[in-house]
């Protein structure tokens, strides 16, 4: 068989299988719009958990109810927002002063105490994709982000963040959370509650309430000191979506 013969062959193996793999994703792509009027029954990163605890029974119980918008504390949106993406009223999805910031809180602690992901970025990792940083995964991402933004108001974007992202071991949503921690529910917790919420995100399984880590600790001084200087959310962080 000649080389431009196998290397037709092989060309044309590659576009068929790209057609497939088009198709596969154009089927199984999520309805977005969907979540306008529909809370989210799973998520990716819940799924994982469950999977991951079904195979050990040393991880702790999935804990995880939904909490709505109106339910939840106003220092607790504000904490996320300003812990998490700071900009997250201003932009369509993408923020570069987020990459900035993160950038620089590296360079001055050593470590970085949050992501360069705004809220929407991380909520469409969170309900449909995977913790991979490859670049289809991220293009998947960028592309998700767009939509729940075109799709859904803002309020409705924060209200499904905070009832999906992880605060400790199997703790999904601030409801769950709330009474976890703190015995009590969402709507009833205190700014500096809602800082130590805040301040688990980055990393959840060992940063979170109750914590002794001296960076966690910092970290919740430091989102309290924000929220006290951020008094521009207060116009955005209504009780309605």
């Amino acid at each position: 068989m000649s080389y431009v013969r196998v290397t037709a062959l092989t060309l044309g193996a590659a576009g068929l299988l790209g057609l497939a793999y088009v198709g596969y994703v154009w089927l199984s792509w999520p309805d977005v719009a969907a979540l306008q009027h529909e809370n989210p029954t799973g998520t990716a990163f819940i799924e994982r958990y469950r999977s991951h605890a079904a195979a050990d029974a040393e991880l702790p119980q999935l804990l995880w109810h939904w909490v709505e918008y109106s339910a939840v504390s106003v220092d607790v949106k504000r904490a996320v927002v300003v812990a998490e993406d700071i900009e997250f009223f201003s932009h369509a999805g993408f923020s570069t002063a987020e990459i900035k910031a993160a950038i620089r809180e590296a360079l001055d602690e050593g470590e970085a105490p949050r992501g360069a992901s705004t809220i929407t970025q991380q909520l469409a990792k969170n309900l449909w994709l995977s913790p991979s940083r490859n670049p289809l995964r991220k293009f998947k991402e960028a592309i998700l982000t767009r939509q729940l933004e075109e799709s859904l108001t803002k309020n409705r974007i924060l209200e499904i963040y905070l009832n999906v992202v992880e605060f400790g071991r199997g703790i999904y949503g601030v409801g769950a959370a709330s009474d976890h921690y703190f015995g009590k529910p969402a709507l009833q917790l205190t700014q500096l509650e809602a800082a130590m919420l805040a301040a688990s995100l980055p990393r959840p399984t060992t940063w979170h309430p109750g914590a002794d880590d001296p960076y966690y600790l910092r970290y919740v001084e430091d989102i309290l000191a924000r929220m006290e200087r951020a008094e521009f959310l207060w116009k955005y962080l209504g009780n309605t979506q």
